[in-house]
């Protein structure tokens, strides 16, 4: 129990009485009885006031929660009896790694007599995993205001952090709505690229209207489109750096993770789009290979595989990871290669493998700006600590730059962008690609 400021006042003032009594003799027994009334008072708000028996608090969040991205946490309140709404504040346990907003460490709240009130809060995690949530702690004031009462209510269970499904299902839902516009995707028109027909099938909310088989549409009674060669399903195969310098963080979260957010929103859209999709995972060796398949099951299968990756602190060795790809994947595929140029001894492994690369398929080599790099090489130069700082970073982003435009050079696609714009700016070039039909 806790006094609030007016049980408190109500008490002082007894305190106020008993001083008066050294100059009033009479005033002793006025504070007697009104110390005897506030006590009364204090046990009838007791009285009054529902116990914890009265409450029922119980948490509800996604079975998984996403990886740095701000997840949705709601408690509901309910109170079983009583006289009159209540002013309440719960505290979550949740853990100490997650990112909440200080505001929304307690929240506050009130609730009606036999009703049902619902509190949000939202958590990032930064790491993926298993983790745990812990009991939901509620505080709640008394029907006269006078004192606080308090309960723990258990609530301790397991949650699993995967990779990034909020932007999955954002995706999923503005495809529906055709406002693909608002997650930043410029280019999501595909059909009508092509000339050879190939079948019809219904209307999808992103087909061109200059597509619809309008004879097709009026027999079936629903929008029909035609869909063309260009169409047919094609290979995409993801390489993912899990060795050292991808292990780095931008932020709270590793460069390895926000590669793997941006590589499941891929393999998604492009199952949605009927191509067949496939993931390596490596360091110095090959860690895990899915092959490239299609369907709703081979994205749940990439999410089992990358929800289990562990980062290495070793170097990545390039030559065996293309040598394993040329023994497992012979038909001509969008390889894209995750990894990172910054500070990497085997960064020309990596170039010399992408020009081989490109031989037999269409190789896009995806990384990540380093914004403490980048922060270090515009420093202002106030000692010789600043000086030796900007001229090693200045030096590190002139090398990889030279690096990139090799690449280019040489016919090698590259996306380099800052890690939080990684998913949208990948899927963008994907579509990009399909649309030019490069593969």
């Amino acid at each position: 129990m806790q006094l609030t400021l007016r049980g408190t006042i109500l008490l002082a003032i007894t305190a106020l009485f008993l001083g008066l009594a050294t100059l009033f003799p009479l005033t002793l027994w006025l504070a007697g009885g009104w110390f005897v009334f506030a006590c009364a008072l204090l046990v009838a708000d007791w009285q009054m006031t529902p116990p914890p028996s009265a409450w029922e608090v119980v948490r509800s969040h996604d079975d998984r929660l996403s990886l740095a991205a701000w997840n949705r946490v709601a408690v509901t309140i309910t109170l079983g009896w009583g006289m009159r709404p209540l002013p309440v504040w719960l505290r979550d346990e949740t853990s100490p790694t997650f990112a909440i907003s200080d505001e929304q460490r307690i929240l506050p709240g009130m609730v009606t007599p036999k009703a049902t009130t619902t509190l949000v809060y939202y958590l990032r995690p930064p790491r993926r995993g298993d983790y745990a949530f812990g009991d939901l702690h509620l505080r709640w004031g008394s029907v006269l205001g006078l004192l606080r009462r308090q309960a723990t209510f258990p609530a301790a269970g397991p949650v699993k952090v995967y990779p990034n499904l909020v932007d999955v299902k954002k995706y999923d839902l503005l495809l529906r709505k055709n406002r693909l516009w608002e997650l930043g995707l410029r280019n999501t028109r595909l059909l009508g690229a092509g000339s050879e027909f190939e079948r019809m099938r219904e209307y999808q909310p992103d087909d061109e209207y200059r597509k619809i088989n309008w004879k097709a549409t009026a027999r079936r009674g629903k929008p029909i489109t035609m869909e063309f060669e260009t169409e047919r399903s094609q290979n995409l195969v993801a390489l993912l750096d899990v060795g050292r310098m991808m292990r780095s963080p931008v932020g709270d979260v590793a460069k390895m993770d926000y590669a793997i957010n941006a590589v499941l929103l891929l393999a998604y859209v492009a199952t949605q789009k009927s191509d067949r999709v496939g993931v390596m995972t490596f360091a110095d060796e090959v860690q895990s290979w899915l092959a490239p398949r299609t369907g709703k099951g081979q994205f749940h299968r990439m999410l089992e595989l990358l929800y289990a990756v562990q980062g290495q602190p070793v170097e990545p060795d390039y030559g065996r990871v293309f040598g394993y790809l040329a023994s497992r994947q012979s038909r001509r595929s969008l390889v894209l290669v995750f990894s990172d140029l910054t500070g990497s001894v085997a960064a020309d492994a990596l170039v010399a493998g992408m020009l081989r690369l490109r031989r037999g398929h269409l190789p896009l080599l995806v990384t990540m700006r380093d914004p403490t790099v980048e922060q270090m090489a515009r420093q202002p130069i106030a000692d010789g600590a600043a000086l030796y700082q900007r001229s090693v970073a200045e030096s590190l982003l002139n090398e990889r730059e030279v690096r990139l435009e090799q690449l280019r050079r040489h016919g090698v696609l590259t996306l380099d962008v800052p890690a939080d714009e990684l998913s949208v700016a990948l899927i963008d070039r994907y579509l990009e690609i399909k649309a030019r039909m490069l593969l």
